[in-house]
């Protein structure tokens, strides 16, 4: 593949500032902050798999705050209603007609939390909000405000009272992530520090709902030739022939990628992607949407049977 000098990146300063406060609030997870700022940017939601405690709900609401974005949290439970999410047309006998009162849902930056708590009928309220970017509430469509973006948490599936997310689900998000325990100096510092609920009081924006909209729009901008365009193909092809997955990845899913990969590479200030891009996002763009079809498929992650099965350009 012909490599060309990178161009100067006009986003890069506001972005970079925006991965250093995020990186001052959850500590010792740079990948994962930069995997979810590449998420927001490629126009995708995120789902955070993990442990209570860990720094889910802060990250979203760090991520809100630091990008001065709109923000709402719904607690997502076995007794949620679709109604709580979307919101509900009450009858008002003043002007004996029925008003609608929104959600929660229309806000810029929702947060799920723990959104595998709830009834799969629950679940299914956000397909169309994270799909089209509106809702349809007693058969009128109404529009979400732009951006929108869902950031999901939910705990390990075997934990009790847990409903797992249907396929449909998981696909509409564009990446899945995991953030794990802190290092050992991470944990020291947060340990020794004023509480992140604290911090997060005190966060200022770095960016504007403006800016995020320009630096969407010069993700999507961002250059994929021929070659990397092929090796993304290639990655979608041996995923369907493998018999190791039930099933292969989607249209959707091979769209996903690039635009997951156009992001990253905005991230490093290049107008250009690179495999090295689609490599760095494989894993939180494909593991979840590829069940294992044999019990040994398990053994080795989906991205990494891939990223050994196809050659890089």
């Amino acid at each position: 593949m012909n490599r060309v000098s990178p161009q100067p990146a006009r986003a890069a300063h506001p972005l970079q500032l925006a991965l250093d406060t995020l990186a001052g609030v959850i500590l010792g997870k740079d990948e994962q902050i930069r995997l979810a700022l590449s998420c927001l940017l490629a126009r995708g939601h995120v789902l955070i798999e993990d442990l209570p405690g860990v720094g889910k709900t802060t990250l979203a609401q760090a991520l809100a705050r630091a990008m001065g974005l709109d923000f709402a949290r719904v607690q997502f439970t076995a007794d949620l209603l679709p109604t709580d999410i979307l919101g509900v047309s009450i009858f008002e006998t003043a002007d004996a007609r029925f008003e609608f009162h929104p959600g929660p849902i229309f806000t810029q930056l929702l947060l799920a939390d723990e959104i595998n708590r709830a009834s799969p009928k629950t679940q299914s309220a956000l397909l169309e909000a994270m799909e089209e970017g509106q809702v349809t509430i007693d058969g009128a469509t109404r529009k979400l405000p732009s951006p929108f973006f869902v950031v999901a948490t939910q705990n390990p599936t075997d934990q009790a009272g847990t409903f797992a997310l249907p396929e449909s689900q998981l696909d509409r998000f564009l990446m899945r992530i995991r953030l794990g325990y802190p290092p050992p100096e991470a944990e020291r510092r947060l340990l020794a520090e004023r509480s992140r609920r604290n911090m997060l009081a005190d966060l200022a924006p770095v960016m504007t709902p403006a800016d995020l909209a320009d630096a969407q729009a010069r993700c999507e901008a961002v250059t994929v030739r021929e070659p990397l365009l092929n090796y993304i193909l290639d990655l979608i092809t041996e995923s369907r022939r493998d018999s190791a997955f039930r099933h292969g990845l989607s249209p959707r899913a091979g769209l996903a990628l690039r635009r997951a990969a156009q992001a990253w590479a905005f991230l490093d200030g290049r107008d250009y992607a690179l495999p090295e891009d689609v490599q760095a996002v494989l894993p939180a763009v494909v593991d979840h949407r590829l069940p294992p079809g044999t019990d040994d498929a398990e053994t080795v992650s989906p991205a990494r049977r891939l990223r050994e099965a196809v050659a890089v350009p």
